[in-house]
């Protein structure tokens, strides 16, 4: 797994000078089926990766946000090359990249690179998880606590839009809620102890925005699970998550369980 993750590490660095060459500027590649953006960071990032792995590890697959390779392999690697796009595309500096190493769905690897902070987030199941380099852990901040921030992220669309309609509306009465424009972002906020709770329900629910945060945020000492409470596979699309310190997870799960 040291040898994954330092494989990880060199492109999620080249990743974001690719990010770094393109912010700024009117980068757009075309809008998908469900309208949203594709930068050409987005595309070239994601073929990069798919690149290197076919020449490092021709026995594993790649799930990628904008274009896959042998998907249904035991041994994946699942990447969003620039989470946080309408972001980036609009010259605001939140966006990241993340990778991890799937086997089996359950991530062993996980790395998050922001290159606007030049912030790296790694970890490896069983081994801790670090920015830059050094340790870092979640927060043990309650809901009610003053000092509590969250993070949503839902799209109208989504099938628990009332669930997580009424979540928000808890939220707000408990927390400060922020929406940073980039859900890996904000599980990272969590993962170092800026933010409580990052849940996140979009249309399909992609694996891509959660792998690598699953090992990260809990080997920070967080937890990392579907909206309902419940572990998923992290090799196909999830059913939404709630990414927390921890502290305040089994709270959130009562609350979104509680419009069923």
């Amino acid at each position: 797994m040291n040898y994954y993750l330092e494989f990880a590490k060199k492109l999620a660095y080249d990743a974001g000078d690719i990010m770094l060459k393109y912010f700024g500027q009117t980068n757009i590649s075309h809008y998908k089926g469900d309208d949203t953006i594709v930068t050409k960071a987005d595309t070239e990032i994601n073929q990069m990766v798919i690149d290197r792995v076919r020449a490092a590890y021709p026995n594993h697959g790649v799930y990628g946000e904008e274009d896959s390779f042998e998907r249904d392999k035991n041994e994946l690697w699942v990447c969003d090359p620039v989470d946080g796009t309408a972001m980036f595309a609009r010259g605001v500096p939140t966006a990241v990249f993340s990778l991890a190493f799937v086997v089996d769905g359950a991530p062993q690897v996980g790395v998050v690179y922001d290159p606007f902070t030049d912030r790296l987030y790694t970890a490896i199941k069983g081994k801790g998880a670090f920015c830059n380099d050094e340790p870092m852990c979640v927060n043990d901040i309650q809901l009610a606590d003053k000092a509590a921030v969250s993070n949503v992220d839902i799209w109208p669309e989504a099938e628990i839009f009332v669930e997580m309609s009424h979540l928000i509306d808890e939220l707000n009465k408990k927390t400060y809620i922020v929406g940073i424009g980039s859900c890996i972002n904000a599980c990272m906020q969590v993962a170092r102890g800026s933010f409580v709770v990052q849940a996140f329900a979009g249309t399909k629910g992609k694996n891509v925005d959660i792998a690598a945060a699953k090992v990260i945020v809990e080997e920070a000492g967080g937890r990392v699970t579907n909206i309902y409470g419940e572990e998923q596979r992290y090799d196909y699309d999830i059913k939404g998550a709630i990414v927390s310190n921890g502290v305040v997870h089994d709270e959130i799960i009562s609350i979104i369980k509680g419009v069923k």
